[in-house]
Protein backbone atom coordinates (compact mmCIF):
# COMPACT_ATOMS: atom_id res chain seq x y z
CA UNK A 1 0.00 0.00 0.00
CA UNK A 2 1.38 3.42 -0.99
CA UNK A 3 1.05 5.83 1.50
CA UNK A 4 -0.73 8.72 0.60
CA UNK A 5 0.91 12.03 2.29
CA UNK A 6 4.91 11.61 3.20
CA UNK A 7 6.47 13.83 5.75
CA UNK A 8 10.37 15.23 4.90
CA UNK A 9 11.78 16.86 7.51
CA UNK A 10 14.62 18.91 6.17
CA UNK A 11 17.55 20.25 7.43
CA UNK A 12 19.62 23.15 6.81
CA UNK A 13 22.81 25.12 8.03
CA UNK A 14 25.05 25.71 5.13
CA UNK A 15 25.82 29.54 6.15
CA UNK A 16 24.11 31.46 9.10
CA UNK A 17 20.90 30.61 9.77
CA UNK A 18 19.97 27.25 11.92
CA UNK A 19 16.44 26.13 9.98
CA UNK A 20 14.39 23.13 10.33
CA UNK A 21 11.15 22.40 8.87
CA UNK A 22 8.58 19.92 7.96
CA UNK A 23 7.12 19.60 5.04
CA UNK A 24 4.39 17.25 3.26
CA UNK A 25 4.56 16.02 -0.70
CA UNK A 26 7.32 18.69 -1.16
CA UNK A 27 4.98 21.61 -1.67
CA UNK A 28 3.15 21.91 1.95
CA UNK A 29 5.11 23.75 4.36
CA UNK A 30 3.39 22.12 8.36
CA UNK A 31 6.90 24.29 9.88
CA UNK A 32 9.97 26.09 8.69
CA UNK A 33 11.79 27.33 11.99
CA UNK A 34 14.47 29.83 11.38
CA UNK A 35 17.44 30.98 13.73
CA UNK A 36 19.30 33.68 11.77
CA UNK A 37 22.91 34.94 13.08
CA UNK A 38 22.49 37.90 11.09
CA UNK A 39 22.75 40.83 13.74
CA UNK A 40 25.67 38.52 15.26
CA UNK A 41 27.54 38.87 12.02
CA UNK A 42 26.68 42.45 11.15
CA UNK A 43 29.58 43.25 14.13
CA UNK A 44 32.01 42.08 11.70
CA UNK A 45 30.89 43.01 8.18
CA UNK A 46 30.51 39.41 7.19
CA UNK A 47 29.84 35.73 8.07
CA UNK A 48 32.62 34.58 10.44
CA UNK A 49 32.53 30.64 10.07
CA UNK A 50 33.95 29.87 13.50
CA UNK A 51 31.35 32.12 15.25
CA UNK A 52 28.59 30.91 12.54
CA UNK A 53 29.70 27.06 13.89
CA UNK A 54 29.23 27.85 17.33
CA UNK A 55 25.95 28.97 16.76
CA UNK A 56 24.37 26.08 14.72
CA UNK A 57 25.54 23.99 18.12
CA UNK A 58 23.92 26.26 20.57
CA UNK A 59 20.68 26.36 18.43
CA UNK A 60 20.03 22.93 16.44
CA UNK A 61 18.14 20.93 19.26
CA UNK A 62 16.03 23.60 19.75
CA UNK A 63 14.97 24.49 16.21
CA UNK A 64 14.39 20.85 15.60
CA UNK A 65 11.98 20.56 18.43
CA UNK A 66 10.34 23.90 17.46
CA UNK A 67 9.68 22.62 13.87
CA UNK A 68 8.32 18.89 15.07
CA UNK A 69 6.21 21.01 17.81
CA UNK A 70 4.87 23.80 15.25
CA UNK A 71 3.89 21.03 12.80
CA UNK A 72 2.09 18.81 15.12
CA UNK A 73 4.16 15.93 14.67
CA UNK A 74 6.20 13.39 16.24
CA UNK A 75 9.61 12.20 14.64
CA UNK A 76 7.89 8.76 14.13
CA UNK A 77 5.34 10.66 11.93
CA UNK A 78 8.67 11.80 9.68
CA UNK A 79 9.69 9.51 6.46
CA UNK A 80 12.78 10.38 5.33
CA UNK A 81 15.59 13.23 6.81
CA UNK A 82 16.69 15.59 3.76
CA UNK A 83 19.66 17.88 4.86
CA UNK A 84 22.13 19.77 3.23
CA UNK A 85 25.12 18.47 2.53
CA UNK A 86 27.00 21.09 0.24
CA UNK A 87 27.53 23.77 -0.78
CA UNK A 88 28.50 26.26 2.31
CA UNK A 89 30.78 26.54 4.85
CA UNK A 90 32.41 23.66 5.96
CA UNK A 91 32.38 23.54 9.53
CA UNK A 92 28.39 25.44 9.41
CA UNK A 93 27.60 22.46 7.49
CA UNK A 94 28.97 19.67 9.61
CA UNK A 95 27.08 20.46 12.31
CA UNK A 96 23.86 19.69 10.38
CA UNK A 97 25.31 17.20 8.68
CA UNK A 98 25.95 15.25 12.01
CA UNK A 99 22.93 16.01 13.78
CA UNK A 100 20.65 14.74 10.75
CA UNK A 101 23.16 11.32 10.60
CA UNK A 102 22.69 10.90 14.63
CA UNK A 103 18.69 11.69 13.78
CA UNK A 104 18.56 8.64 11.04
CA UNK A 105 21.07 6.09 12.65
CA UNK A 106 19.02 6.89 15.96
CA UNK A 107 15.46 6.14 14.58
CA UNK A 108 16.38 4.11 11.63
CA UNK A 109 14.65 6.86 9.00
CA UNK A 110 16.28 7.27 5.12
CA UNK A 111 18.70 9.95 5.09
CA UNK A 112 18.79 12.50 2.05
CA UNK A 113 21.57 14.42 0.65
CA UNK A 114 20.61 17.69 -0.64
CA UNK A 115 22.52 20.08 -2.45
CA UNK A 116 21.91 23.39 -1.13
CA UNK A 117 21.29 24.80 -4.77
CA UNK A 118 18.53 22.36 -4.88
CA UNK A 119 16.91 23.54 -2.49
CA UNK A 120 16.57 27.36 -3.96
CA UNK A 121 15.32 25.81 -7.04
CA UNK A 122 12.70 23.87 -4.91
CA UNK A 123 11.97 26.65 -3.08
CA UNK A 124 9.85 27.79 -5.83
CA UNK A 125 7.44 24.18 -5.90
CA UNK A 126 6.18 25.35 -2.34
CA UNK A 127 5.56 28.59 -3.80
CA UNK A 128 3.91 28.14 -7.13
CA UNK A 129 2.15 24.23 -6.55
CA UNK A 130 1.37 24.39 -10.52
CA UNK A 131 5.14 24.60 -11.32
CA UNK A 132 6.92 21.71 -12.81
CA UNK A 133 9.87 20.61 -15.10
CA UNK A 134 11.06 21.37 -17.54
CA UNK A 135 12.11 25.03 -16.76
CA UNK A 136 14.90 27.24 -17.15
CA UNK A 137 16.25 28.70 -13.73
CA UNK A 138 18.45 31.00 -13.37
CA UNK A 139 20.29 30.95 -9.76
CA UNK A 140 21.73 34.28 -8.12
CA UNK A 141 23.52 34.08 -4.89
CA UNK A 142 26.41 34.77 -2.73
CA UNK A 143 28.43 31.92 -4.04
CA UNK A 144 26.51 31.51 -7.56
CA UNK A 145 25.03 33.06 -10.79
CA UNK A 146 24.46 29.77 -12.97
CA UNK A 147 21.54 28.79 -16.12
CA UNK A 148 20.33 25.53 -15.72
CA UNK A 149 18.30 23.97 -17.52
CA UNK A 150 15.41 21.69 -15.22
CA UNK A 151 14.79 18.39 -17.37
CA UNK A 152 12.66 17.09 -14.72
CA UNK A 153 12.67 17.14 -10.72
CA UNK A 154 16.07 15.02 -10.36
CA UNK A 155 17.43 15.94 -14.12
CA UNK A 156 19.21 19.15 -14.52
CA UNK A 157 21.87 20.72 -17.24
CA UNK A 158 24.13 23.53 -16.65
CA UNK A 159 24.27 25.94 -19.39
CA UNK A 160 25.96 29.30 -18.45
CA UNK A 161 28.25 30.06 -14.88
CA UNK A 162 30.32 33.31 -13.69
CA UNK A 163 33.52 32.93 -14.90
CA UNK A 164 34.68 35.30 -12.08
CA UNK A 165 32.70 36.69 -9.37
CA UNK A 166 28.51 36.01 -8.47
CA UNK A 167 26.37 38.36 -8.44
CA UNK A 168 25.63 38.45 -4.63
CA UNK A 169 29.52 38.41 -4.07
CA UNK A 170 29.83 41.91 -6.20
CA UNK A 171 26.42 43.11 -4.20
CA UNK A 172 28.25 42.49 -0.87
CA UNK A 173 31.66 43.95 -1.87
CA UNK A 174 30.05 47.09 -3.77
CA UNK A 175 27.68 47.42 -0.08
CA UNK A 176 31.09 47.01 1.70
CA UNK A 177 32.33 49.89 0.09
CA UNK A 178 29.86 52.24 -0.05
CA UNK A 179 29.98 51.72 4.07
CA UNK A 180 26.79 49.47 3.97
CA UNK A 181 26.02 47.20 6.70
CA UNK A 182 26.40 43.25 6.06
CA UNK A 183 24.23 41.81 4.55
CA UNK A 184 25.27 44.03 1.45
CA UNK A 185 22.34 42.93 -1.14
CA UNK A 186 18.96 44.28 0.61
CA UNK A 187 21.38 47.77 1.98
CA UNK A 188 22.42 48.05 -1.69
CA UNK A 189 18.55 47.98 -2.63
CA UNK A 190 17.65 50.17 -0.01
CA UNK A 191 19.89 53.14 -0.89
CA UNK A 192 19.55 52.55 -4.51
CA UNK A 193 15.29 52.61 -4.64
CA UNK A 194 16.70 56.79 -3.34
CA UNK A 195 18.65 56.90 -6.28
CA UNK A 196 19.17 57.27 -10.27
CA UNK A 197 20.53 54.88 -12.66
CA UNK A 198 22.91 58.02 -14.22
CA UNK A 199 26.24 56.31 -14.26
CA UNK A 200 27.67 53.79 -16.55
CA UNK A 201 30.38 51.71 -15.05
CA UNK A 202 31.12 49.23 -17.60
CA UNK A 203 30.66 50.40 -21.58
CA UNK A 204 29.87 46.35 -22.74
CA UNK A 205 28.05 44.98 -20.07
CA UNK A 206 27.12 42.01 -21.87
CA UNK A 207 30.90 41.48 -23.79
CA UNK A 208 30.17 37.38 -23.41
CA UNK A 209 26.84 38.04 -25.53
CA UNK A 210 27.73 34.63 -27.73
CA UNK A 211 27.59 32.73 -24.21
CA UNK A 212 25.21 32.16 -21.42
CA UNK A 213 27.46 32.49 -18.85
CA UNK A 214 28.24 35.94 -16.75
CA UNK A 215 30.81 37.82 -15.24
CA UNK A 216 30.76 40.48 -12.38
CA UNK A 217 34.06 40.79 -11.69
CA UNK A 218 34.85 43.91 -14.02
CA UNK A 219 31.55 45.77 -12.79
CA UNK A 220 32.15 45.41 -9.16
CA UNK A 221 35.92 46.75 -10.15
CA UNK A 222 34.60 49.35 -12.04
CA UNK A 223 32.10 50.55 -8.95
CA UNK A 224 35.24 50.25 -6.93
CA UNK A 225 37.59 52.20 -8.86
CA UNK A 226 34.36 54.78 -9.11
CA UNK A 227 34.26 55.42 -5.46
CA UNK A 228 38.52 55.30 -4.51
CA UNK A 229 38.67 58.39 -7.48
CA UNK A 230 35.72 60.40 -6.25
CA UNK A 231 37.43 60.28 -2.87
CA UNK A 232 40.97 60.91 -4.11
CA UNK A 233 39.97 63.69 -5.50
CA UNK A 234 37.82 64.57 -2.28
CA UNK A 235 34.46 64.68 -4.31
CA UNK A 236 30.95 63.77 -2.89
CA UNK A 237 30.24 60.26 -3.21
CA UNK A 238 26.51 59.59 -3.71
CA UNK A 239 25.68 56.21 -2.67
CA UNK A 240 22.17 56.13 -3.95
CA UNK A 241 23.18 56.78 -7.34
CA UNK A 242 26.01 54.80 -7.29
CA UNK A 243 23.92 51.45 -5.87
CA UNK A 244 21.20 52.75 -8.29
CA UNK A 245 23.73 52.68 -11.63
CA UNK A 246 25.36 49.16 -10.55
CA UNK A 247 21.92 47.65 -9.46
CA UNK A 248 20.90 48.49 -12.89
CA UNK A 249 23.66 47.01 -14.64
CA UNK A 250 23.48 43.99 -12.33
CA UNK A 251 20.38 42.56 -13.41
CA UNK A 252 20.45 43.90 -16.93
CA UNK A 253 23.24 41.59 -17.66
CA UNK A 254 21.21 38.32 -15.27
CA UNK A 255 17.70 39.64 -17.25
CA UNK A 256 19.61 39.37 -20.94
CA UNK A 257 20.79 36.64 -20.34
CA UNK A 258 17.89 34.81 -19.02
CA UNK A 259 15.98 35.93 -21.99
CA UNK A 260 18.31 34.43 -23.92
CA UNK A 261 18.11 31.32 -22.91
CA UNK A 262 14.38 30.29 -22.55
CA UNK A 263 14.22 31.73 -26.16
CA UNK A 264 17.28 29.57 -27.69
CA UNK A 265 15.77 26.33 -25.77
CA UNK A 266 12.05 27.49 -26.30
CA UNK A 267 11.16 27.37 -23.08
CA UNK A 268 7.98 29.63 -21.85
CA UNK A 269 8.93 29.35 -17.79
CA UNK A 270 11.89 31.23 -16.28
CA UNK A 271 12.22 30.36 -12.57
CA UNK A 272 14.52 32.48 -10.31
CA UNK A 273 16.03 30.82 -7.07
CA UNK A 274 18.84 31.83 -4.64
CA UNK A 275 18.94 35.24 -2.13
CA UNK A 276 19.54 37.30 -4.92
CA UNK A 277 16.03 36.41 -6.14
CA UNK A 278 14.69 38.28 -3.37
CA UNK A 279 16.14 42.04 -4.95
CA UNK A 280 13.19 44.11 -6.54
CA UNK A 281 14.58 45.40 -9.50
CA UNK A 282 15.86 41.93 -10.98
CA UNK A 283 11.77 40.81 -10.50
CA UNK A 284 10.66 43.90 -11.63
CA UNK A 285 12.89 43.38 -14.88
CA UNK A 286 12.51 40.12 -15.18
CA UNK A 287 8.51 39.98 -15.80
CA UNK A 288 8.60 43.17 -18.03
CA UNK A 289 11.24 41.47 -20.03
CA UNK A 290 9.80 37.83 -19.95
CA UNK A 291 6.47 39.13 -20.84
CA UNK A 292 7.09 40.48 -24.33
CA UNK A 293 7.87 36.70 -25.39
CA UNK A 294 5.21 35.12 -23.84
CA UNK A 295 6.78 33.54 -20.80
CA UNK A 296 5.88 33.33 -17.36
CA UNK A 297 8.42 34.55 -14.26
CA UNK A 298 8.31 32.18 -10.78
CA UNK A 299 9.99 33.17 -8.06
CA UNK A 300 9.93 32.05 -4.80
CA UNK A 301 8.57 34.96 -1.88
CA UNK A 302 11.25 36.81 0.24
CA UNK A 303 11.11 34.46 3.30
CA UNK A 304 12.08 31.23 1.03
CA UNK A 305 14.72 33.21 -0.75
CA UNK A 306 16.86 33.02 1.43
CA UNK A 307 18.26 30.17 3.37
CA UNK A 308 15.44 27.84 4.94
CA UNK A 309 15.08 24.33 5.45
CA UNK A 310 12.00 24.14 3.76
CA UNK A 311 13.47 24.46 0.77
CA UNK A 312 15.51 21.29 1.81
CA UNK A 313 12.81 19.28 2.49
CA UNK A 314 11.12 19.78 -0.64
CA UNK A 315 13.76 19.53 -3.03
CA UNK A 316 14.80 15.86 -0.30
CA UNK A 317 11.41 14.81 -1.29
CA UNK A 318 11.78 14.76 -4.73
CA UNK A 319 14.91 13.01 -4.11
CA UNK A 320 13.20 10.24 -1.76
CA UNK A 321 9.77 9.96 -4.11
CA UNK A 322 12.62 9.03 -6.87
CA UNK A 323 14.82 6.81 -5.21
CA UNK A 324 17.89 9.50 -5.63
CA UNK A 325 20.91 10.30 -2.92
CA UNK A 326 19.42 8.42 -0.04
CA UNK A 327 22.78 7.66 1.62
CA UNK A 328 24.02 5.67 4.76
CA UNK A 329 24.28 7.97 7.88
CA UNK A 330 27.47 6.41 8.89
CA UNK A 331 28.99 7.84 5.30
CA UNK A 332 27.71 11.16 4.54
CA UNK A 333 30.11 13.54 4.52
CA UNK A 334 29.74 17.29 3.94
CA UNK A 335 31.38 19.19 1.30
CA UNK A 336 32.32 23.11 1.37
CA UNK A 337 31.93 22.71 -2.71
CA UNK A 338 29.76 20.58 -4.85
CA UNK A 339 29.14 21.18 -8.71
CA UNK A 340 25.67 22.62 -9.81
Amino acid sequence: MIKKDILILGIESSCDETSVAVVKNGREVLSNVISSQIEIHKLYGGVVPEIASRNHVMNIDGVYNEALSKAGVTINDIDAIAVTYGAGLLGALIVGVNFAKALSYATKKPLVAVNHIEGHIAANYIAHKDLQPPFACLIVSGGHTALVEMKSYNERKLIGTTTDDAIGEAFDKVARECGLEYPGGPNVQKQAQNGTPCIKFVDNINAKKDTFNFSYSGLKTAVINYIHNKRQKGEEINVPDICASFENEATNQAVDKSIMAIEKLNFDKIVLAGGVSANLKLREKMQTQAEKIGAKVYFPPINLCTDNAAMIASAGYYNYINNKSIVDPKTLVPTSNIAL
